[in-house]
C-alpha cells in the first residue's frame, strides 16, 4: 500500500531520569494496548506540527505547552504496506519537576513516570506491547542522545520479508500470500527460546518463499506448526519442512482435510498430529500450549503461554477484513463458542493471522457482539420470508461483488445455527 502517511506527534516528558509513558486503551482503533507517549494525529485545525503537539497535550493531559518547550529528537514513518500510515515526530520536553497531569482515561489505560530502562525491561520480559520507534526512542534516552534522528521504522525494498516484534520473543514475518481480500499477507511467526517453531509459513509464490526461507536461515528451526487447513496458512509449509529437514505439526482434522484435497501432499516429511493441551514450544522459559478453537475451521488451533501474556488466535478474528465461517469446515455455533472461550481466558493481547497484535480481548468481544447482531438481522429477515440471496442484498448491499460469496457463506452458517437451535424451520 502506498497511501500517504498522516502527520502525528509523540511527546516525551522527561524529569531527571524518568519519562512519562502511557499504555493505550484496549478499545482504541490505533495500536490498542500498546505502550507509548502522549500525542496524536494532526488535525485540519492545526497550523503546523508544533500546534498539533500543543493541542494534543492540552486535550490528553490538561497541560499547557509552549512551542519553545519542544525539542525535536526523532521522526519515524510507518512502512508502506501498513493499512494506516503515520509520519510521527517525537518531541522531548524536559521539566524540573513532575507535573500533576489530568490524564484522559479515554486514551490511557495505564500511565506514570518510569525510567526508560524500566519500561524497556518490561518489554523484554514480555509484559508490554511496543512498536519499533518507541523502543528506539527509549534507547536514545538511555544514552542521553538528544540529537535528531530519522528512524523510518521500516523501509521495505522488496528483497526481504517485512517483520515486526511488538511482543518480545515473537517475530512476526508478513509475506504476501494467496489470502482473501482485503488482506494481502498471512503472518508467519517464529517463536521459541532456543530452537524455534515456525507457524503458518504461506508465501504466495516461489519468489516470496525464497525471501522468507532466506530470513529463516538465521534461526535454529526445529519444527513447523499449522494453525488450520486453509491454503493461505500452509502453502509452502511442506516445502519448508523438507528444505529444513524438520517435522510438521498439525491437528488431526486439518491433516485429513488437506489430504482429501491433495493426495500425497505430506509425502517426504514427518507429520506429527497434535491437539488441545499439547506443548508446542517455550517462550521466555514458559510452556506454550495449544488450544482448540473450532468454528472458522473445525481443526483450528490457537497457542498461548501459561501466563496468558498473549495468544496467537489464527483466524478467530481478522485484523484486516472479516472472518469467513462457511463450507463444511465452518460452524457458526462453534465459532461463537470459541470466541467466548478465548474471551474468558483473558489473554493480555491477541494476535491474528492477518494484522498486528491487539491489547486485551476487546476485538473479540466486538466480533462476538457483531455476530449476534448479524444473527438477529438474519433471523428477522428469514421470519419475514426472505431467501438467502435476498438477505445477502439487504445486509451486505455495499460490498464488492467478488467477496459476496464469503458473505453468503456467513449467512448460510448463521441459518444452519438457527435451525440447529430450532429458531427457524
Amino acid at each position: 500500500m502506498n497511501k500517504d502517511p498522516r502527520l502525528a506527534v509523540s511527546i516525551i516528558f522527561k524529569v531527571n531520569d524518568k519519562v512519562f509513558y502511557i499504555k493505550r486503551q484496549n478499545f482504541l482503533k490505533a495500536f490498542p494496548g500498546y505502550s507509548a507517549f502522549p500525542g496524536g494525529k494532526k488535525d485540519k485545525s492545526d497550523l503546523n506540527i508544533e500546534s498539533c503537539a500543543i493541542r494534543e497535550i492540552r486535550e490528553e493531559l490538561d497541560f499547557d505547552l509552549e512551542k519553545d518547550d519542544l525539542k525535536l529528537i526523532a521522526k519515524a514513518t510507518s512502512p508502506d504496506f501498513n493499512p494506516s500510515r503515520y509520519e510521527t515526530y517525537f518531541y522531548l520536553v524536559e521539566l524540573s519537576s513532575e507535573p500533576c497531569f489530568n490524564v484522559d482515561k479515554r486514551e490511557a489505560l495505564e500511565f506514570g513516570w518510569k525510567t526508560p530502562e524500566k519500561i524497556l525491561r518490561e518489554y523484554y520480559d514480555g509484559k508490554r506491547l511496543m512498536i519499533y520507534p518507541i523502543r528506539k526512542v527509549l534507547e536514545k534516552l538511555i544514552k542521553d542522545d538528544y540529537e535528531f534522528h530519522d528512524f523510518d521504522s521500516y523501509r521495505f525494498y522488496g528483497n526481504e520479508i517485512p517483520q515486526i516484534e511488538t511482543i518480545y520473543g515473537i517475530k512476526q514475518f508478513m509475506p504476501l500470500s494467496n489470502t482473501v481480500p482485503p488482506a494481502m499477507r498471512t503472518n508467519c511467526f517464529v517463536i521459541g527460546d532456543d530452537k524455534k517453531t515456525v507457524i503458518d509459513p504461506s508465501p504466495k509464490n516461489q519468489d516470496e518463499y525464497l525471501k522468507l526461507k532466506n530470513e529463516l536461515k538465521a534461526f535454529d528451526i526445529e519444527q513447523v506448526f499449522i494453525t488450520h487447513h486453509h491454503f493461505d496458512h500452509h502453502q509452502f509449509a511442506v516445502k519448508l519442512a523438507n528444505d529444513f529437514n524438520i517435522p510438521l505439526k498439525i491437528s488431526e482434522d486439518s491433516f485429513q482435510r488437506i489430504n482429501q484435497k491433495a493426495k500425497n501432499y505430506f509425502n517426504g516429511i514427518e507429520v506429527q498430529i497434535v491437539g488441545e493441551g499439547h506443548k508446542l514450544c517455550s517462550w521466555l522459559r514458559e510452556d506454550v500450549t495449544l488450544l482448540a478453537i473450532p468454528g472458522h475451521d473445525e481443526g483450528h488451533m490457537a497457542l498461548a503461554p501459561k501466563s496468558m501474556a498473549w495468544m496467537i488466535v489464527g483466524d478467530l478474528f481478522q485484523g484486516i477484513g472479516t472472518v469467513v465461517v462457511g463450507g463444511d469446515e465452518g460452524d457458526m455455533q462453534k465459532y461463537m463458542q470459541s470466541l467466548i472461550k478465548v474471551i474468558e481466558m483473558r489473554p493480555n493481547c491477541v494476535i491474528p493471522s492477518h494484522g498486528i497484535a491487539l491489547g486485551g480481548t476487546f476485538i473479540l468481544e466486538k466480533t462476538l457482539e457483531h455476530r449476534k447482531l448479524r444473527e438477529k438481522q438474519i433471523l428477522d429477515l428469514r421470519v419475514q420470508g426472505k431467501k438467502t440471496e435476498e438477505i445477502l442484498e439487504v445486509i451486505y448491499f455495499n460490498i464488492p461483488e467478488k467477496i459476496k460469496k464469503y458473505a453468503k457463506a456467513n449467512i448460510e452458517s448463521h441459518l444452519k445455527k438457527l435451525k440447529a437451535e430450532k429458531k427457524i424451520s
